[in-house]
C-alpha cells in the first residue's frame, strides 16, 4: 500500500500499544501497556489507575476496568507519526506544535490527537509526561516495529517517517508525509489545522 489519501477507510486490524495517563507526571511511576484497537473494538484500562510510589516501584490496587471504547469509527482523531520520542525536531518542533494549538484542534472536534513511535509504551509514556500531557487529549503510542506505518509504506529504516492522517468516524480525510529531512510542513499543527 502506498500510503493513505482522502476518502480511504481507515485499514482494519490497526492497534498500537499505548500506557493511559493517570495524571501523574512523575517519570518513576510506572503503568501497564494495553493495546489500543484503532480500527474497531473495545479496549480495557489496566486493572487500576490508581497508582502509589514505593522508591522507583509502583504498587496498584486491583479492581475491575471499565470497557471504553477506543475506536476511530466513532471518534475525529488526527494521528502523528513521528521518527523517534525525545529526538530534536519531534521535541522542539512537532509535539510542542500540537502542545501550542491544542484548544484550536479542540474548536475544530477533534477528540484525540495521537502521536505514534516506534519507541516502546514507557518511553512514549515518559514523552508524554516530559511535555506535560496529564489527560487523554494527546495520547503517545507505540507503532511496534513501525509495522503500521510499514503497512501503508511510510516508514525508513525501521522507523515511522514523518506524517499526519485525520481519521473521522473512521474515513480519512487528509494524510500526507514530509519526505524532507527536519520538516514539519505536511504534519506539523499549523499544516494540519488548516485541513481540518
Amino acid at each position: 500500500m502506498a500510503g493513505l489519501k482522502a476518502d480511504d477507510a481507515f485499514p482494519e486490524g490497526v492497534s498500537f500499544l499505548y500506557i493511559p495517563p493517570t495524571g501523574d507526571l512523575d517519570l518513576k511511576v510506572c503503568g501497564m501497556p494495553i493495546k489500543y484497537d484503532a480500527s474497531k473494538g473495545m479496549s480495557c484500562h489496566p486493572p487500576s489507575l490508581s497508582q502509589t510510589k514505593t522508591g522507583t516501584l509502583c504498587v496498584r490496587e486491583i479492581r475491575l476496568a471499565n470497557r471504553i471504547p477506543l475506536e476511530f469509527q466513532s471518534k475525529k482523531v488526527v494521528l502523528v507519526a513521528v521518527p523517534g520520542a525525545f529526538t530534536p525536531t519531534c521535541q522542539e518542533q512537532h509535539v510542542t506544535s500540537y502542545l501550542a494549538n491544542l484548544e484550536q484542534f479542540k474548536a475544530k472536534g477533534v477528540d484525540n490527537i495521537i502521536f505514534i513511535a516506534m519507541n516502546d509504551p514507557f518511553v512514549m509514556s515518559a514523552w508524554g509526561k516530559a511535555n506535560g500531557v496529564k489527560d487523554e487529549s494527546i495520547l503517545f503510542m507505540t507503532d511496534t516495529d513501525a509495522g503500521f506505518s510499514k503497512s501503508i509504506g511510510w516508514e525508513s529504516g525501521g522507523r515511522t517517517m514523518r506524517y499526519a492522517i485525520i481519521i473521522d468516524h473512521g474515513k480519512v480525510t487528509y494524510a500526507d508525509v514530509d519526505t524532507e529531512r527536519g520538516s514539519i510542513a505536511k504534519s506539523g499543527a499549523k499544516g494540519v489545522l488548516v485541513k481540518l
